[in-house]
């Protein structure tokens, strides 16, 4: 599952790997998202130490009553580095090189995780996830992370994510297979 909106959406603000709230519309969106998943038999919910995860597992958490568990190494790749947190109008005029970099995904803006680090914290966290004693998990991250399992771990391409959305994966003889998804275009 993806976090919802943030205030940091609404003010075209750099993301990854730093603090925000979800705003009021993401505040609607997780509720709806904890309705779509009343009956799916989770266990156990893991989410990233970041607000807006939080919030959001908090939120979906009071349909299915659960625990709640944070993991650190699910959290946002700090892609953007020095242009964290900053309105992207302002980035531009002060970082441009910077700005440039992030349009690639293999690339970071200075002070940064390189990608590779990022592609081994998430795999490592993967791994962990899908050999836990859990056999129906939730988990809320955010776009890189989700992104990159689609990319890399599942091997189907790039993907288009709205925000709340999710996917419903299925772990069997070690193959992996995407049973649902809603909100989550591949592209």
């Amino acid at each position: 599952m993806r976090h919802g909106q943030t205030t940091g959406d609404i003010e075209d603000r750099y993301g990854g790997d730093y603090e925000d709230h979800l705003s009021e519309e993401g505040i609607r969106q997780a509720q709806n998202l904890g309705q779509k998943l009343i009956g799916k038999n989770i266990e156990i919910i893991f989410c990233s130490p970041r607000i807006r995860a939080q919030e959001t597992a908090k939120i979906v958490n009071e349909n299915i009553g659960v625990p709640l568990e944070v993991d650190k190494n699910i959290r946002e790749r700090n892609h953007y580095g020095i242009l964290t947190g900053m309105i992207k109008s302002e980035a531009k005029k002060k970082y441009p090189l910077d700005v440039e970099k992030v349009k690639n995904v293999h690339d970071v803006a200075s002070g940064g995780e390189n990608y590779q680090d990022f592609k081994n914290r998430i795999t490592k966290s993967w791994n962990k996830l899908i050999n836990s004693n859990h056999h129906v998990i939730g988990v809320v991250s955010h776009g890189g992370p989700i992104k990159l399992i689609f990319r890399e771990i599942l091997k189907v391409g790039e993907i288009k994510i709205n925000d709340c959305a999710y996917v419903l994966l299925k772990v069997e003889n070690g193959q992996t297979k995407i049973e649902l998804m809603d909100g989550i275009l591949l592209l």
